[in-house]
């Protein structure tokens, strides 16, 4: 192999590759929570983090049952998460969690039977 045309690794940081795993992780989880299972919803960066979009099939905060902000991972300096869950009335995020380990914060929106993530 000719050393002018081999380009070097490109360095995306240690934190790259653990945010895809993270990503995964959370999507997985998803496809067994307890709440709307017929439901696909889809994950979106937020800052360092990560937020769950999904369709309103209840309708009770969007009647035309578009798609709505469910729950927001982020992670903290520490290596934990801080979970938000969407006030939609105040339209802003609410902190229902920190210091968590990625487990115990998808435990938490995957079996939601108080509905604080899945309205």
């Amino acid at each position: 192999m000719n050393a002018a045309v081999r380009r070097p690794p490109v360095d995306r940081g240690p934190r790259a590759a653990v945010v895809a795993l993270d990503a995964a992780r959370i999507e997985r989880a998803l496809a067994a929570r307890s709440r709307y299972r017929y439901v696909r919803p889809r994950l979106a960066a937020e800052g360092a983090g990560w937020k769950i979009l999904s369709a309103n099939c209840s309708r009770n905060v969007d009647p035309d049952g578009g798609e709505i902000a469910i729950a927001w991972f982020e992670p903290d300096a520490s290596g934990r998460w801080r979970l938000h869950a969407r006030d939609h009335v105040e339209s802003r995020w609410t902190l229902v969690g920190e210091g968590l380990t990625l487990d115990a914060a998808l435990a938490q929106v995957c079996h939601d039977e108080t509905r604080i993530f899945w309205p």
